[in-house]
């Protein structure tokens, strides 16, 4: 068997038949991919973001779209979808009772404060993708630099506050300040995320120091309620002490004034009976006589004037018995 004989044998008569239909079989199929990679949906809590060749094009919004296949790429970004990140501790399942674990976080939560106490600070960062460029193109993984971010800033609020601001009256601030630095960051950084809230979930002291710091606790409180009490005390006894001396300064100031007054008008009437009795002694001298007599006579009872010889007696004693 010659070389050609093979040949024909190798190679099927039809072979250009069934090359015509695998051609036509790999177009089908390229037409099928280009349809299905060309066309795309965006859900409406997306947006879609275009790239060609590496480089941003365009961003899509919710609806049905079409791209170029193969030679433009899609991401879709959920920027209406609210994300959340925890910090000291992990959501293990999520339900009407979620469960949590701080397995691997404590180097998350343990935080020195201010006063050189140690807190066990658990929060929560929630977040939106607010510029889809930005947070695709701009940084690295932005989610990673955020939490960067919010540690630092929880340390450094925390840092500056005593423990017990921390664990009581302080909390919202600080959740407020952190919130802001958080964002500013992030704006600085361009990592395209807007920060929605952040909650301080839990803050206590370490479990080592637990009890030793309740104790503490509990001797400032009672230490409070005994001050309150004093104070208490205080403002029922000084103000009526109080009120008192100056019911007594009052009471005196005016019975001294009544008394200068007195002195001072009957200095004026004296003055002025010694300025009549000048004027007319004898007059004057008669006319206190009988103003006198008619201030005495009245305060005596029974009186008996007769004149010298003493006639008339009986029928004025007669008439003083009938006015009785």
């Amino acid at each position: 068997m010659d070389y050609n004989q093979t040949q024909r044998i190798l190679i099927p008569p039809n072979w250009k038949k069934y090359v015509t239909y695998g051609g036509m079989i790999l177009a089908g199929i390229l037409v099928i991919i280009i349809i299905l990679t060309a066309f795309f949906q965006i859900r409406p809590e997306e947006v879609g973001v275009i790239t060609r060749f590496g480089r941003y094009i365009r961003t899509e919004d919710p609806g049905l779209h079409i791209k170029l296949p193969i030679l433009e790429r899609l991401y879709k970004v959920a920027v209406e979808r609210q994300h959340k990140e925890e910090f000291g501790f992990r959501t293990t399942a999520s339900g009407i009772r979620s469960q949590y674990t701080k397995t691997g976080t404590a180097s998350e939560s343990l935080m020195l404060t201010g006063d050189l106490n140690l807190a066990d600070v658990e929060w929560v960062v929630q977040y939106r993708i607010a510029d889809p460029y930005k947070y695709l193109f701009k940084v690295r993984e932005p989610v990673i630099t955020m939490r960067d971010i919010s540690e630092a800033c929880m340390r450094q609020i925390v840092g500056d506050r005593t423990v017990n601001e921390v664990l009581t009256v302080g909390r919202a601030e600080i959740a407020n300040i952190v919130h802001q630095e958080i964002q500013k960051l992030c704006t600085e950084y361009s990592l395209g995320l807007k920060i929605e809230q952040v909650i301080l979930q839990d803050v206590n002291p370490p479990d080592p120091v637990k009890d030793a710091f309740n104790a503490v606790n509990q001797a400032q409180q009672e230490k409070e309620t005994l001050i309150n009490q004093a104070r208490s005390e205080y403002n029922k006894i000084i103000p009526r002490a109080r009120g008192q001396a100056e019911e007594t300064i009052q009471k005196a100031e005016g019975y001294a004034t009544e008394r200068v007054n007195n002195a001072l008008g009957e200095a004026t009437r004296f003055n002025a009976l010694y300025r009549e009795f000048i004027k007319a002694p004898e007059v004057t001298r008669k006319r206190i006589y009988l103003e006198t007599m008619q201030s005495v006579i009245p305060r005596l009872g029974n009186k008996i004037i007769t004149d010298e010889e003493g006639n008339n007696v009986l029928p004025l004693l007669q008439m003083q018995m009938r006015n009785k």
